[in-house]
C-alpha cells in the first residue's frame, strides 16, 4: 500500500527538483554562451588569419581547441588554409617591396621569399641576409629571371597556392656570388625599387623602415663622428651650415658607414625605354671588376654630385661600420656576439636583423595585421613583450606571432 506524504514533505521535494532544474537550466545556458563566444572567436581568428569564412568542420575545430584553451593551436589550424599565404601573407609584405608602400603591387621574388620563411618555419632574421629566394614547384609557370617578373605574375595570376614555394639558393637563380646575397634585400623587387638611380642610402632607408619600424628620424643622432658623409652632402645647404650640423650630420653620420656596404650593386635598365625599369635587373661588381667613373670596383652612383663637398668622403670599398653602437642608438639593442663593422652588405643586413628592434618590430607588424589595430593600453604593450620573447625563443618563426596575436585578439570586437 503507496503511503501518502504530507503536504510539507511534498513541497519540499517539488522545490527541490525545481531547484535542480533551474540550476541544471542555468548551466545548459551558461554553456550554450560559451560555445556560441568560442564559435564567434574562433570565425574572427580564421577570417583575419586566412581572410576567408572557415567551413563548418574547422570552425568547430578550432572552436573545441579554444574551449580546450589551446588558443594557438586553434590559430595554427586557421593557418593551414591557403588564404593564410596567398592572401594574408602576401598583403603584409607587398608593401615592403616599394617605395610607395603600396599593397596592391604584383607577387614578386621578395613577397614570396617572405612567404616562404613563414611556410618553412624558417629563422625570420635569414630574410635579411640569406643566400635564398622562394620560387614555386608548380609546373607549366615561367623560370625566374633577372630581368622581368613573369614567374610570380603567373603564379598569382593563377590562383595556384603559394604553399609549393620552395627555396632555392639566390646566387643560383641571379648569378650573384654567394657572399654578395642578402636575403630580399637583394631580391629583383628590392633592387628595382631601392637600388635603381639615387646613391643606394634608399635600400638603407627602406629597410630601416621595413623591418626595424624605424626612419631616419627616429635614428638622427648629432653626436655621432661625421668622418664618413660623402661628397654629396652639402655643409652648408642654403648657405647655412648650422642646417647640416643640426639636421644632415644627424642621419649621414650614422646611415652612411653603413650604406657604405652596398657600394658595388646598382640596378641597369634602359632608363630611355623603360622608365620605371621594369625590365632592367641587379648589378654587382664583381672582384676584379673595375668601374670606368670610380677606378675601383665601387659603382658610379657613389660618387654623385661630388662637387657638393669636395672634402667629404670617397667610398673606396664596400667596408662598413656601426657608429651607432654608442651613442642614442644604443638601445636599438645591438648582438653584442657581433663585431659592429666588416664587409658587403650581408654582415651589415645581419648587423641590423639581429638587434632587438628588429624582433620587436616583427612582433608590431604582426600585431597591427591581425588585430587590425594598433597596440594601445598597457596591456597590449605586456602582450607585445610576451610575443617578442616567445618569437625569439620559439627560433624567430613569424608564424608563432600571427598565432600568438590571432589568439590575444581573439575576443575584440
Amino acid at each position: 500500500m503507496n503511503k501518502i506524504l504530507p503536504v510539507h514533505t511534498r513541497h519540499k521535494i517539488v522545490c527541490g527538483v525545481g531547484r535542480f532544474t533551474a540550476i541544471t537550466l542555468a548551466l545548459f545556458w551558461w554553456a550554450a554562451e560559451l560555445s556560441a563566444g568560442t564559435l564567434e572567436q574562433a570565425k574572427r581568428m580564421h577570417d583575419r588569419l586566412a581572410g576567408v569564412p572557415p567551413t563548418e568542420s574547422v570552425l568547430m575545430e578550432m572552436r573545441d581547441e579554444l574551449e580546450a584553451g589551446r588558443g594557438v593551436a586553434a590559430a595554427e589550424i586557421a593557418m593551414e588554409h591557403d588564404g593564410f599565404y596567398n592572401l594574408t601573407l602576401k598583403n603584409w609584405a607587398a608593401p615592403w617591396t616599394n617605395r610607395e608602400q603600396d599593397v596592391f603591387v604584383p607577387l614578386n621574388d621578395y613577397t614570396a621569399t617572405v612567404v616562404g620563411f613563414a611556410l618553412d618555419g624558417r629563422d625570420f632574421r635569414e630574410l635579411l641576409y640569406a643566400d635564398v629566394l622562394y620560387v614555386s614547384g608548380a609546373s607549366g609557370l615561367a623560370a625566374y629571371s633577372n630581368s622581368n617578373n613573369n614567374h610570380y605574375q603567373q603564379l598569382e595570376s593563377s590562383g595556384i597556392s603559394l604553399k609549393t614555394l620552395q627555396a632555392r639558393s639566390q646566387s643560383s637563380l641571379t648569378g650573384l656570388p654567394a657572399d654578395a646575397t642578402a636575403g630580399v634585400v637583394t631580391s629583383r623587387a628590392a633592387a628595382r625599387s631601392f637600388f635603381k638611380a639615387g646613391t643606394n642610402r634608399a635600400n638603407f632607408r627602406f629597410t630601416l623602415l621595413n623591418h626595424l619600424c624605424m626612419d631616419l628620424e627616429q635614428v638622427h643622432d648629432v653626436s655621432r663622428v661625421p668622418d664618413r658623409i660623402r661628397q654629396d652632402v652639402s655643409r652648408s645647404p642654403g648657405g647655412d651650415a648650422r642646417v647640416y650640423l643640426n639636421n644632415c650630420l644627424g642621419c649621414h653620420a650614422g646611415m652612411d658607414p653603413l650604406a657604405q656596404a652596398f657600394a658595388y650593386y646598382d640596378y641597369e635598365y634602359d632608363a630611355d625605354n623603360d622608365l620605371t625599369g621594369e625590365n632592367g635587373q641587379i648589378s654587382y661588381n664583381t672582384e676584379g671588376t673595375v668601374d670606368s667613373e670610380t677606378g675601383t670596383r665601387v659603382k658610379a652612383k657613389y660618387h654623385i654630385n661630388s662637387a657638393s663637398f669636395p672634402g667629404g668622403f670617397v667610398t673606396p670599398n664596400d667596408n662598413w661600420d656601426n657608429y651607432w653602437r654608442a651613442g642614442q642608438n644604443q638601445n636599438l639593442g645591438w648582438d653584442p656576439a657581433l663585431p659592429g663593422s666588416g664587409s658587403g652588405a650581408r654582415s651589415m643586413l645581419q648587423e641590423l636583423a639581429h638587434t632587438e628592434a628588429f624582433a620587436s618590430c616583427q612582433v608590431k607588424k604582426v600585431f597591427k595585421a591581425v588585430c587590425l589595430r594598433e597596440p594601445g593600453d598597457a596591456e597590449d604593450r605586456a602582450a607585445l613583450s610576451g610575443m617578442v620573447s616567445s618569437f625569439k625563443s620559439h627560433d624567430y618563426n613569424i608564424k608563432q606571432v600571427f598565432a600568438e596575436s590571432a589568439d590575444y585578439c581573439k575576443g575584440d570586437e
